[in-house]
C-alpha cells in the first residue's frame, strides 16, 4: 500500500491529532476505570488497603488532568515524528515477524523493558536533585497522595524526557510494532497501578511480587518521602543502589 509522505506539516498535525485522541482516550479509560473501581464503585471493599489514609489536595484531580492532557499532547507530537522517522527508514521498527523470528518478540520486549527501567531509574534520581526538582519534577510531586490521574501529570520538560526515550531506542534496536503496542499497554496499566494509592497486589509484604515488582505501596513511599524508591517496573535498581526505603515493604504495609 502506498502511503502519503508524512514528513509534511499537514500530516504531522493530522498524525499528532490522531495520536492525541488515542493517548488521551487510553489515559481516561484506564485511569477512569481504576478510579471508579477502587474509589467510587466499591469504596468499602478497598478502603482498608488505602496507603496514605489521607484525602487529595483541593483541586488535585483537576490539576492532574490538566497536566496529563498537556503531557498527552507532547507524547502525540513525538509519536507523529516517530512515524516520520519510521517512514524514512531511520528506525528499526519492522512488521514482518520472519525478519527476526518469533523468539525475538519476547526477547525484544524484555530488552526494551530493561533499558526503560534503567533509564527511568537514573533520570528519576537526577530529577530529584534540588535545582532540577524545582523546575522539572515538582509538578508530579504536588500530588503527595497519588491518584490514578497522577500517572501522566508531568511538567512538559519531564514529559519530554519520558517521551523521547523509546523513539531513540527505535533507531537502534529492532522491535515489531505489535511489541510496541504491547509495551505501551504495559506502561499505561503499570503507571496507573503504581499511582493508585490502593495496592492491588497481595497484602503479604513478604510475597515476591511486593519485593520485586513496583506497586502502589512502593511508589506511595516515594511520593511521601521523596528520597527512596525511584524504579519504574521493578525494584532491582533500588536494591542494587540501596535507594529502597529502609524496612520496605514491611514497614509501609503496617
Amino acid at each position: 500500500m502506498n502511503l502519503p509522505d508524512f514528513a509534511s506539516f499537514y500530516w504531522i498535525v493530522l498524525l499528532s491529532a490522531g495520536f492525541f485522541v488515542i493517548i488521551t482516550g487510553r489515559y481516561f479509560i484506564v485511569a477512569g476505570l481504576f478510579y471508579g473501581i477502587f474509589y467510587k464503585w466499591f469504596p468499602g471493599k478497598f478502603s482498608s488497603r488505602k496507603i496514605n489514609k489521607k484525602e487529595y489536595n483541593k483541586g488535585q484531580l483537576k490539576k492532574e488532568i490538566k497536566w496529563s492532557v498537556i503531557s498527552s499532547l507532547l507524547f502525540s507530537v513525538v509519536a507523529a515524528f516517530t512515524v516520520v522517522l519510521w517512514q524514512k527508514d531511520y528506525t528499526k521498527i519492522y512488521d514482518k515477524i520472519d525478519l527476526y523470528g518469533w523468539w525475538y518478540l519476547p526477547v525484544s520486549l524484555l530488552i526494551y523493558i530493561f533499558l526503560q527501567e534503567t533509564y527511568y531509574y537514573w533520570i528519576h534520581r537526577w530529577m530529584h536533585l534540588p535545582a532540577i526538582f524545582r523546575v522539572v519534577h515538582k509538578v508530579h510531586h504536588d500530588s503527595r497522595v497519588a491518584s490514578p490521574f497522577t500517572a501522566f501529570s508531568f511538567h512538559p520538560l519531564e514529559g519530554l524526557l519520558q517521551a523521547v526515550f523509546l523513539p531513540v531506542l527505535f533507531l537502534f534496536i529492532p522491535i515489531h510494532y505489535f511489541v510496541i503496542i504491547f509495551l505501551l499497554v504495559i506502561m499505561s496499566i503499570s503507571s496507573v497501578i503504581n499511582h493508585l494509592d490502593i495496592d492491588v497486589y497481595p497484602e503479604n509484604p513478604d510475597h515476591f511480587i511486593n519485593k520485586y515488582v513496583i506497586g502502589a505501596n512502593h511508589h506511595a513511599w516515594h511520593h511521601k518521602y521523596f528520597k527512596n524508591n525511584f524504579g519504574l517496573y521493578f525494584t532491582f535498581w533500588d536494591k542494587l543502589k540501596k535507594t529502597e526505603g529502609a524496612g520496605f515493604p514491611k514497614k509501609h504495609s503496617k
